[in-house]
């Protein structure tokens, strides 16, 4: 009841600062020219348990390459490497 009274506002762990990193586009990081569609491990990546892909904001991958991995995701699901709806994806 002191602490309270006092207006102290008291922490069991201090309170985090997140520090953000840049951003990057890992296509052009390691030179990917090319998103295959056949590999569904690495297109699971770009995509939350739900299944739904993951905005540029989230995965800082550039609009050029991010409409490629739209695009190939899409071509996956409907070669049935990829789901379209699931519980837990990952």
């Amino acid at each position: 009841m002191a602490a309270v009274e006092n207006n102290e506002i008291r922490y069991l762990n201090p309170p985090t600062v997140d520090v953000r990193k840049k951003k990057y586009c890992r296509f052009k990081k390691a030179g990917i020219k090319y998103v295959d569609y056949k590999d569904p491990e690495f297109l699971k990546k770009f995509l939350n348990e739900q299944g739904k892909i993951l905005p540029r904001r989230i995965t800082g991958t550039s609009l050029k390459f991010q409409r490629k991995v739209a695009q190939a995701i899409k071509r996956a699901r409907s070669l049935a490497l990829l789901p379209y709806v699931t519980d837990l994806l990952k």
